[in-house]
């Protein structure tokens, strides 16, 4: 773009020259780029050749591909390890990367997550595609290594790295250091690999003047110096219910004041929130075990009380396979033992038991270490942020389903749901913003946008809604939203109707499943009105899905396809293609969990 503007001005270069430097720079890595920048410079102030600091052969590229920020929250502590070193790094999100610039590499590093059932984070699609395509390139000289972040629970555990570090070695590339594969308690083996690959980089590579280049993220620094790790202490406002007393579900609206934090966060980010499991839960563990709570245990240098590791420390609502293995073998249940030899069922019980559960229906005897050291650390939920700094400020509002099941008679809740919808006004919180630069309104604020969030799932339409009334955009918005009854179920219905009334909002369709006797979804809504929404699409409409990744968003993908079969005259192979180019476009982003 620069040198399109540059060439239209009145230049001192031949048109020869130009078409020259074009030619070059489209070759050329952000580091290359940032290198001849200086180069060009100094020979221009000194009139002689300027001698680089760093050759672009000393350069480390760390790329990340992250869906919820662990991903770079990782590779932006391996650069400040390599920088301290004295390495020049390129940081570089995997979204941000030119494939091409690959064989020009010769020292990767990648850290990568698996999102759902074994597919790629959303800026790690591309990349991902290019390695497995025939135009992936023959890699004899680069150097790699790969952290893979993932999830035990799920079938496909980090498989989207196993897929980077097979097709890499297929292309010639030289692994420095072995696939590590990392769950959701990856601290420790993430610090350990960032040490072994900077060890293993030594003889690869001379240490010059230390630098980070990062071509990504710029937009996303304004969220202060508040992490995952070094949370802010915010405070309750609100936690308030919004459905009704009849509905089958309790689904809360919560506002959090920020107050003098300087934290910033844009319309589509999420809200990190630390919680603490409810003392009746971890009374009931205690007992059935029969175990004293003020016991101290060991937890990574710190002693403290068995109840407190439980209270603060501990995951208790979520399983992992590697719990169901450890009881398995200290219970000698045989039921199971059975259960953790097949990795179906092993699947099928975490998704239907917690911790106590598994105690009660598989009784053994542990003390307090066994059992602390069997549970994986507590890991804090994220959730799409419901407001608009441009209308609530120091404010951030979640919408948040309480997670509840009943087993056996006895009342199970989601930890972080249970300690949301507890929490009393005043409560402090531990909260940090996760950005999500791959769910964004679009850049020019004029383009039509289509959001489809049934349930929970329609809290970032309503950050999305705020902002664009701020910027005093009215019409080109198109809500679909679903939920069980009109009556009990309708989040938000005043604002919505507000939106209507006034304009900033042009069309609602609402699928309430239970209020007929057919049930109808959102997915039904699209094919209803498919004829009208390809219009919208081909007009330039961006569309949007929140909500459940498992069932409701392959639903909906599934309606798009068929309705750009049906009234855009594609064959199935060209329709999934014209929704493969949306997304490449950010015309087609979701936010699934």
């Amino acid at each position: 773009m620069l040198l399109k503007e540059l060439s239209s001005l009145a230049s001192p270069l031949s048109s020869g020259q130009v078409d020259k430097l074009k030619q070059l720079t489209a070759e050329l890595s952000a580091v290359q780029l940032a290198w001849v920048s200086g180069y060009l410079a100094a020979t221009s102030e000194q009139g002689t050749s300027a001698a680089p600091q760093v050759s672009a052969e000393q350069t480390i590229t760390i790329l990340y591909g992250s869906q919820t920020g662990n991903g770079r929250g990782v590779a932006t502590e391996l650069a400040e390890k390599a920088q301290a070193q004295g390495y020049a790094v390129n940081l570089v999100s995997m979204g941000d990367y030119k494939a091409r610039q690959l064989k020009q590499e010769t020292l990767l590093l990648l850290v990568v997550s698996t999102h759902g059932e074994g597919d790629a984070p959303d800026d790690a699609i591309e990349l991902h595609k290019f390695l497995s395509s025939k135009r992936a390139p023959k890699l004899d000289n680069l150097n790699y290594s790969v952290l893979a972040l993932g999830d035990s629970s799920y079938e496909f555990f980090c498989q989207t790295g196993k897929d980077f570090d097979t097709r890499l070695a297929a292309l010639g590339a030289t692994a420095i250091s072995p696939l590590i594969e990392c769950d959701v308690d990856y601290e420790e083996l993430a610090a350990t690999w960032q040490e072994s690959v900077l060890e293993a980089v030594k003889p690869l590579i001379g240490s010059a003047g230390a630098s980070v280049v990062s071509i990504a993220g710029a937009a996303t620094s304004a969220t202060s110096s508040f992490t995952k790790q070094k949370p802010y202490t915010a405070e309750l406002l609100v936690s308030q219910k919004l459905t009704g007393r009849d509905s089958d579900r309790d689904v809360r609206h919560v506002e959090i004041e920020l107050g003098e934090s300087g934290i910033s966060y844009q319309a589509g980010d999420a809200l990190g929130v630390w919680f603490t499991n409810s003392e009746q839960l971890v009374n009931e563990l205690l007992e059935s075990l029969n175990l004293n709570g003020d016991e101290q245990v060991a937890l990574g240098s710190d002693n403290v009380s068995l109840r407190d590791a439980l209270l603060n420390k501990k995951e208790l609502t979520q399983l992992y396979p590697g719990l169901v293995t450890g009881w398995a073998e200290l219970s000698q249940s045989q039921a199971l033992l059975d259960i953790s030899s097949d990795k179906a069922l092993v699947r099928e019980y975490i998704n239907n038991n917690q911790v106590a559960d598994l105690v009660r229906q598989h009784p053994a005897t542990v003390n307090a270490e066994q059992l602390v050291g069997l549970l994986r650390g507590i890991t804090p939920r994220l959730y799409s942020i419901a407001s608009s700094q441009a209308e609530v400020e120091s404010e951030v509002h979640l919408t948040v389903a309480l997670v509840e099941d009943e087993r056996d008679g006895v009342a199970r809740f989601g930890g972080a749901s249970q300690f949301l919808a507890s929490a009393e006004e005043g409560q402090q919180l531990q909260v940090y913003v996760e950005p999500n630069n791959h769910f964004r309104l679009p850049e020019n604020p004029e383009t039509p946008v289509i959001m489809v969030g049934p349930g929970t799932g329609v809290a970032p339409f309503r950050a999305f809604m705020q902002q664009r009334s701020a910027d005093g955009i009215e019409g080109n918005a198109w809500l679909i939203f679903g939920n069980p009854h009109f009556e009990q179920d309708f989040l938000y219905q005043t604002e919505w109707q507000q939106y209507l009334q006034s304009g900033e909002l042009s069309r609602i369709d609402l699928a309430f499943s239970r209020d007929q006797e057919h049930k109808v979804y959102v997915q039904h809504k699209i094919a209803e009105q498919g004829e009208t929404l390809w219009q919208w699409l081909e007009n330039g409409a961006h569309f949007y899905i929140c909500g459940d990744a498992e069932r409701m968003a392959k639903d909906v993908h599934q309606a798009l396809l068929d309705v750009a079969v049906k009234f855009g005259g594609k064959t199935i192979e060209q329709a999934e293609e014209y929704l493969e180019t949306l997304r490449a476009a950010k015309r087609y982003q979701k936010d699934v969990y």
